[in-house]
C-alpha cells in the first residue's frame, strides 16, 4: 500500500462518531461509511476532535476503526488516520503500542494540552512519539485548543523526521501558515483544518483540507480542490461560494453538534446525540439548520 505521505492530500473527512442512547451507533456508522466512501474524499480521520475522541473508551475507539474498515472492505480503499491526544508522552507511547496492529494507515496527534510545554518540550515529545510509532504521524497544531503553538522553527525540525509526514494546520495565523508552506520540505504535507479558510489555504499552496463541513455538500468541497488543481481559479471560487456560509453555520455552536443535527435531519444518522460536556444544538440553531436544509433541497430540485 502507498505510504501515508503520498496519500495525505485532497479532501479528508474527520468523521463524526454517531451515538444512540449513550452507546456507539454501529448501524449509523456503517451508513456514514458507505455514504462518504462513495464520495470524492481522499481519506478518513477517526476519533479526533470532530469524532469526539476524548469521550471514547478504548474499546469504543477500537470498534470504531474496525467497523469503518470492515464497511469499506470490497469498496474503495481509503486511508484512515486515528486521532490521538494527551499530555503525557509516556502514556501516548503506550497508546501507540496498543494500536500498532489496528487496521489504520497513520496517526493524527495533537499537541499536549493544558501543560503548555516549551518548544524544546514539543520537539522532544513529538520526536519520542515518532521514534516509537509503528505508523506514520501527522501533527495537529491547534493552539486555541491546546494552549500551545508549534512554531515554524520547531515544525521544520520535526518535518525532518522520517516518520512525521505532515500537518493538520489550525494555527489561526495565515502569516505562519504561508511561511511554513514556503519553507517546508517538498514531501511534508500541509492540510488546513480551518473550514472557513479552506479556499484561502488551498490558494496559498496547502495540499488539501481536513474539513468537518464536508459532511455536507461533499462533492462541492471536493470540486473546489479539483478546480484549483486544474488551475481554474474562477471556477473554484464559484464552487466555494456555494458552501462558504456552511462553514460558519456548522460552527455556530460547538462542533460537532451542528453537523450531527444536520446529518440526523438528513437521515444519515439515527440520533444527533453528543456526549457531555458537549450538548445538542439550541432550538434556535436547529431551526436555522432546518431552513437551510430545506433551501438547499429546493435549489437542487
Amino acid at each position: 500500500m502507498t505510504g501515508l505521505r503520498d496519500q495525505l492530500h485532497g479532501l479528508w473527512l474527520p468523521l463524526v462518531t454517531p451515538f444512540r442512547d449513550g452507546r456507539l451507533d454501529e448501524m449509523s456508522l456503517r451508513r456514514l461509511t458507505r455514504h462518504y466512501g462513495a464520495q470524492a474524499i481522499d481519506g478518513f480521520i477517526l476519533g479526533a476532535t470532530s469524532g469526539e475522541g476524548m469521550t471514547l473508551r478504548d474499546t469504543e475507539l477500537e470498534r470504531l476503526v474496525a467497523v469503518v474498515r470492515d464497511e469499506m472492505a470490497g469498496r474503495r480503499t481509503l486511508p484512515i488516520c486515528l486521532g490521538l491526544s494527551g499530555a503525557d508522552t509516556s502514556r501516548l507511547k503506550d497508546r501507540l503500542d496498543e494500536t500498532a496492529d489496528w487496521p489504520i494507515d497513520g496517526y493524527l496527534i495533537a499537541s499536549p494540552y493544558y501543560v503548555r510545554p516549551s518548544q524544546r518540550g514539543l520537539l522532544a515529545h513529538f520526536e519520542a512519539l515518532a521514534d516509537h510509532a509503528a505508523w506514520p504521524i501527522a501533527l495537529y497544531n491547534i493552539p486555541y485548543r491546546c494552549a500551545v503553538n508549534i512554531s515554524n522553527q520547531t515544525m521544520l525540525r520535526l518535518a525532518e523526521h522520517r516518520n512525521i509526514v505532515g500537518l493538520k494546520d489550525c494555527g489561526a495565523s495565515r502569516e505562519q501558515s504561508t511561511a511554513l508552506l514556503r519553507d517546508r520540505p517538498k514531501d511534508f504535507r500541509v492540510l488546513t483544518g480551518e473550514d472557513a479558510n479552506y479556499f484561502e489555504a488551498l490558494t496559498d499552496g496547502a495540499d488539501g483540507g481536513i474539513v468537518l463541513s464536508a459532511h455536507v455538500e461533499t462533492a462541492t468541497f471536493a470540486a473546489v480542490y479539483a478546480e484549483l488543481k486544474r488551475g481554474n481559479h474562477d471556477a473554484a471560487m464559484a464552487r466555494w461560494q456555494e458552501v462558504a456560509e456552511l462553514t460558519r453555520l456548522l460552527f455556530a455552536e460547538p462542533s460537532p453538534a451542528p453537523a450531527k443535527y444536520w446529518l440526523w435531519r438528513s437521515g444519515l444518522i439515527d440520533s444527533p446525540e453528543v456526549r457531555l460536556p458537549m450538548v445538542e444544538v439550541s432550538s434556535e440553531l436547529a431551526a436555522t439548520i432546518d431552513r437551510e436544509i430545506e433551501r438547499r433541497m429546493k435549489a437542487a430540485a
